[in-house]
């Protein structure tokens, strides 16, 4: 009966971790102040080493002692109905591993072509500064300088064909904190800049102290584009002061979409471009005196918002906040992903009818740990559905060190 008793406590103790990661998640995906949440995940930090100590002292040697030859009908009916509990929660990961892995990539993905780029290598040496949490740069296998480029070709029902082709750069979650060092971010704006998209945006979480502001002409200030450059705050920006902050991005000639619709002609059809920064600022974007013909882009921060695109017939939305989790696991994937949705959208592409969305990794975070989760630039090229009958291929991933 020993491993029996083990393996059941094992299930305990991997369904109230479940449980406590849940419930973190979903309420770091409401717009709660930064010291609140800060002192949640204290909380937590507690709470995940401490209670699987707690479940083994108390039951597995002591109380009814499962693990030194107790029996099960030994133990305490409140002890019982926790392990019910946390049964659940075991019940729950499963549940999440087998749909993640059975999700297929919609069939609107024509295809994926994607390289990784050593920004250290590149430098000559690890783009560093002494910001916060210096130490996670010193995990093995970190990846934070190992961002991939990627270009993704979408098939999209509702593009005009007039734009067969047309491209869009996406940028997100830049976490400028001052740990990693200006010349990655000057980096990866030349790396952007070399894509040469159409169209360029960039869906929030800028800024993480607030003096680092002055490092935007260096980076994104250098980036045009041919339609144009637009773009969203995030949670982080909320957390300062945005003011700013929009003010340097307007004056690098950035175009603020938060809570608006900005109206692009583009060969003679109308592209409606708006943003939401919900649920932290303002408040979503009024398609309502946009035409029903008209094809919506739609730059939101987290994509929690998904269901509300929807339901305004958004046909493109690009989004950011999760960061893929930073960290992933085999078999498991992403465990951490602030959002009310858990690591449903932690990264990716979800074709949501009529909405296709896609959720970068960002390029930063206000921790600098990467694992199984790389930085991501990625290029949008969209195609008219009436033009290209091609069914979707197997993603190409060629691993590039540059």
């Amino acid at each position: 009966m020993f491993w029996i008793y083990a393996l059941l406590l094992l299930v305990v103790i991997v369904g109230q971790t479940e449980l406590i990661v849940t419930l973190v998640n979903r309420i770091h995906g409401l717009p709660l102040p930064h010291w609140l949440l800060r002192k949640i995940r204290h909380v937590h930090d507690v709470l995940i080493p401490t209670l699987p100590i707690v479940v083994l002292w108390f039951v597995g040697i002591g109380g009814p002692g499962l693990l030194s030859g107790g029996s099960w009908t030994d133990l305490p009916m409140g002890w019982a109905a926790y392990f019910v509990f946390c049964g659940f929660g075991a019940i729950g990961l499963l549940m999440t591993v087998v749909t993640r892995g059975l999700r297929t990539i919609p069939a609107s993905q024509l295809k994926d072509k994607s390289w990784t780029v050593d920004i250290a290598k590149r430098l000559g040496k690890p783009p560093l500064a002494e910001g916060p949490y210096q130490f996670m740069t010193r995990v093995p296998g970190n990846e934070i300088f190992q961002v991939q480029v990627a270009e993704k070709t979408f098939q999209l029902p509702r593009l005009p064909v007039e734009w067969e082709d047309l491209s869009i750069l996406h940028l997100t979650d830049l976490h400028l904190t001052g740990t990693l060092d200006r010349p990655f971010f000057e980096v990866v704006t030349e790396l952007a800049a070399e894509m040469k998209a159409d169209m360029i945006v960039f869906t929030g979480d800028l800024i993480d102290k607030q003096e680092l502001t002055e490092w935007l002409p260096s980076t994104l200030g250098r980036l045009k584009a041919p339609l144009g450059c637009y773009y969203i705050l995030g949670n982080h920006d909320w957390n300062l002061d945005p003011r700013p902050i929009r003010d340097m991005m307007n004056n690098l000639g950035w175009q603020d979409v938060s809570g608006r619709c900005e109206e692009v002609d583009i060969n003679g059809r109308t592209l409606t471009i708006a943003g939401t920064e919900k649920p932290w600022m303002g408040q979503h974007p009024d398609f309502s005196r946009a035409s029903s013909d008209t094809f919506r882009l739609l730059l939101s921060h987290t994509p929690d918002n998904i269901n509300w695109a929807r339901g305004q017939n958004v046909d493109l939305m690009l989004s950011g906040h999760n960061h893929g989790g930073q960290v992933q696991l085999p078999l498991i994937g992403p465990v951490y992903s602030p959002s009310v949705y858990g690591t449903r959208y932690a990264s990716g592409v979800f074709w949501e009818e009529p909405t296709l969305l896609y959720v970068s990794r960002g390029i930063a975070g206000q921790h600098p740990l990467r694992i199984g989760c790389q930085p991501e630039l990625t290029k949008l090229v969209l195609k008219a559905h009436t033009l290209n009958t091609q069914k979707p291929t197997e993603p190409i991933l060629e691993a590039v060190s540059v």
